[in-house]
């Protein structure tokens, strides 16, 4: 295992923008295609804003969230629309966005819509996890219910 130090937070963020850029392009050049798994809240940001101007073959990138909200892009919880805001603009606009979410009173109505639009975009190519302050990730909650 490798660690890489940075002196900031902006460098940081910088360098995993480059790490991902080059993973993805990597992928576009071997198989046609790559996946892009992120996850929403504020942390990515950074990684999005320098990601949206990165000369990629953008056409062929499917981008989709490893955790949304439950609510429409109208919302500001939405996941889905920082991803709008932040990485599918400038270069990057042209990238397919795989959604997570669609117009139900309850996820189970469309969990299997959403896995069929999800299935052509597996496996992952490009996988980035965030942490939240109750050391949740892509979702998954410390002691919710039917964690194993």
């Amino acid at each position: 295992m490798k660690f890489e130090t940075y002196p900031d937070r902006e460098f940081l963020m910088l360098g995993l923008a480059n790490v991902i850029a080059g993973q993805l392009a990597d992928f576009v050049r071997r198989e046609g295609r790559a996946s892009l798994c992120v996850p929403g809240g504020t942390t990515p940001g950074p990684i999005f804003d320098t990601l949206s101007g990165v000369d990629i073959d953008w056409p062929k990138v499917a981008v989709f969230l490893n955790d949304e909200r439950w609510v429409g892009e109208e919302s500001p919880r939405s996941n889905t629309r920082l991803l709008r805001e932040r990485l599918l603009r400038g270069k990057a606009a042209a990238a397919q966005l795989v959604p997570l979410y669609a117009e139900a009173a309850a996820p189970e109505e469309k969990l299997e819509e959403l896995a069929e639009g999800l299935r052509p975009h597996l496996p992952v190519s490009v996988l980035l996890l965030g942490m939240g302050a109750d050391m949740h990730t892509a979702s998954l909650f410390p002691g919710a219910d039917r964690l194993a």
